[in-house]
C-alpha cells in the first residue's frame, strides 16, 4: 500500500534561491504549454473544428529543449531537467481532461496566487543521514528523517512546495497492506455535523463519544477576527493606490472597469507585506483545522472496531445553504472521509457508507419509527410512536452503528 508523507525542509539560503528558481521554471513551463495549446485550439475552432485540437507534450518539450533552452532561455539549465518535463506533463493532463469534457478549461498559474512547487526526480532522490540528496539541489537537511524503504525501491512522485512560511517535500512510499492487530468486533456509527464535528456511538460498548467543532474555539475566533481586520487593511491600501478607473469591454454585451494604479502593485512594499500577513493567517487556520481532523480520525481508528459506518453526505448540495455554507466548508467533511478511508485500510477495518437517502436522523433508534416532519432546528428527537427522547445527533449515530444494507433493502 502506498502512503503519503510530508516533511519540512531546512534549506540553506543558496538552496532556497534554487528552490524559487525551480518553482518559477515549473510555473513557466506549465503556462507555456497552455499558451501554445490555446493558440492551437483557437485555430481548430476557426477551421470549423477540423485538424488538430492540441499539441502533444513531446512536441512542446522538444521545442523548449531544442529551440528555447540553447538560445533565449538558458536559465532553464540552472534547474533540474525534470522540473520542466513534469510541469509540461501536468499541463498535458489538465488539457486532456478539458478536451474530453471531464473538467473545465485549465487556467494559467500566477506568481501570487499559485502555490510555489516543483518536481524532484524520484530516481536521483536518495535518503541520507539528516536529510536527502536530490538532482541539482544537492544535500538538503530535513526536520525529521525520511522513512526507510527497501534497497532498490524509490520514493514515488516527490514534490517540493512552499506554504508561505516553510518549504516541504511530499512523496509516497510503500507500507505493509495489513497490520497484525486484533479487532474488537464492535460497530461504530459516526454522525458528522456543524454543532459538533462528529458524534460517535459504539454499538457493542453502548458508549457515546463527542468530538468538538474546532471552529467554535476561542483561538479560531480570534484568528478569524484578525484575518478580517487584516483584509480590510489590505483593501484600504489598494484603494489609496488607485488613480482612476478605465472602462473596458469585457465581451459583446458587458462593459466593466479596471483600476489604473498610481504605482505598480509589485513596487508597493506595504501591500506585499500585508499580503504576506494574510497568507500566514490562512495557513495557521488551515493547519489548526487539519490537525484537529487528524487527531479525531486517529482516535476513532485506534479503538480498533471491526466496522465503521458514516453517512454519504452530499456536501455540494449542503453548500447551497447560504446560512451554513461557511461552517460546512470549515468543517472539511471530505477531508474527514478521505482520512478515514486510508487510516482504516491498514487495520482491516470495514468502512461502510450509508445510503445517501437513509433517514438516520428521522428514524427512532428505540422502535424504528420514521418521523417525517423532523426539522433542522429540532435538536432533540422525540418519537411520536414510543415517546423516546434522545439527542438528535446521538440518535443518528446509533442508527448508523446498527446500519446494514441488507436489512434496509
Amino acid at each position: 500500500m502506498l502512503r503519503g508523507k510530508k516533511i519540512r525542509l531546512l534549506p540553506t539560503p543558496e538552496q532556497e534561491i534554487l528552490f524559487w528558481k525551480s518553482a518559477g521554471t515549473s510555473r513557466w513551463a506549465y503556462n507555456y504549454f497552455l499558451a501554445r495549446n490555446e493558440e492551437q485550439y483557437k485555430t481548430y475552432l476557426a477551421n470549423g473544428r477540423k485538424g488538430k485540437k492540441n499539441i502533444s507534450e513531446g512536441i512542446i518539450r522538444k521545442e523548449i529543449n531544442n529551440q528555447l533552452k540553447p538560445i533565449t532561455h538558458q536559465w532553464l539549465k540552472e534547474v533540474g531537467s525534470n522540473v520542466m518535463k513534469q510541469a509540461v506533463k501536468e499541463a498535458g493532463r489538465a488539457m486532456k481532461k478539458f478536451l474530453s469534457g471531464a473538467a473545465g478549461r485549465p487556467k494559467f498559474k500566477t506568481k501570487r496566487r499559485t502555490t510555489p512547487r516543483f518536481y524532484v526526480n524520484y530516481e536521483s532522490l536518495t535518503r541520507k543521514n539528516g536529510g536527502f540528496h536530490g538532482e541539482k539541489i544537492g544535500f538538503v537537511r530535513t526536520a525529521e528523517p525520511l522513512p526507510k524503504i527497501p534497497k532498490g525501491c524509490h520514493y514515488s512522485n516527490p514534490w517540493i512546495s512552499f506554504d508561505g512560511k516553510y518549504w516541504y517535500i511530499g512523496f509516497g512510499y510503500e507500507v505493509p497492506d495489513r497490520l497484525n492487530v486484533e479487532l474488537t468486533g464492535d460497530s461504530i456509527g459516526i454522525d458528522l455535523g456543524v454543532k459538533e464535528l462528529a458524534v460517535c456511538y459504539a454499538f457493542g460498548e453502548r458508549k457515546k463519544t463527542v468530538f468538538k467543532n474546532i471552529n467554535k474555539t476561542k483561538e479560531v475566533h480570534r484568528l478569524e477576527k484578525k484575518l478580517r481586520r487584516e483584509q480590510r487593511r489590505q483593501s484600504r491600501k489598494f484603494t489609496a493606490n488607485i488613480d482612476h478607473y478605465e472602462t473596458v469591454q469585457r465581451n459583446e454585451k458587458k462593459t466593466g472597469r479596471r483600476p489604473i494604479w498610481k504605482r505598480p502593485i509589485r513596487e508597493c512594499r506595504n501591500i506585499e507585506r500585508q499580503r504576506q500577513r494574510i497568507i500566514l493567517l490562512h495557513r495557521r487556520l488551515k493547519n489548526i483545522r487539519e490537525n484537529h481532523i487528524h487527531q479525531t480520525t486517529a482516535a476513532i481508528v485506534k479503538t480498533k472496531p471491526s466496522r465503521i459506518v458514516m453517512e454519504d453526505l452530499n456536501v455540494k448540495g449542503m453548500m447551497k445553504n447560504r446560512y451554513l455554507a461557511k461552517e460546512i466548508a470549515s468543517e472539511k467533511f471530505y477531508e474527514f472521509r478521505r482520512q478515514m478511508e486510508y487510516k482504516c485500510e491498514p487495520y482491516g477495518i470495514q468502512l461502510v457508507f450509508a445510503d445517501r437517502f437513509y433517514p438516520s436522523s428521522k428514524t427512532c433508534s428505540h422502535c424504528g419509527h420514521i418521523k417525517k416532519d423532523l426539522k433542522m432546528n429540532n435538536r432533540t428527537y422525540i418519537c411520536p410512536a414510543c415517546g423516546h427522547v434522545i439527542d438528535r445527533d446521538l440518535n443518528a449515530a446509533i442508527n448508523l452503528a446498527k446500519y446494514f444494507k441488507s436489512e434496509i433493502a
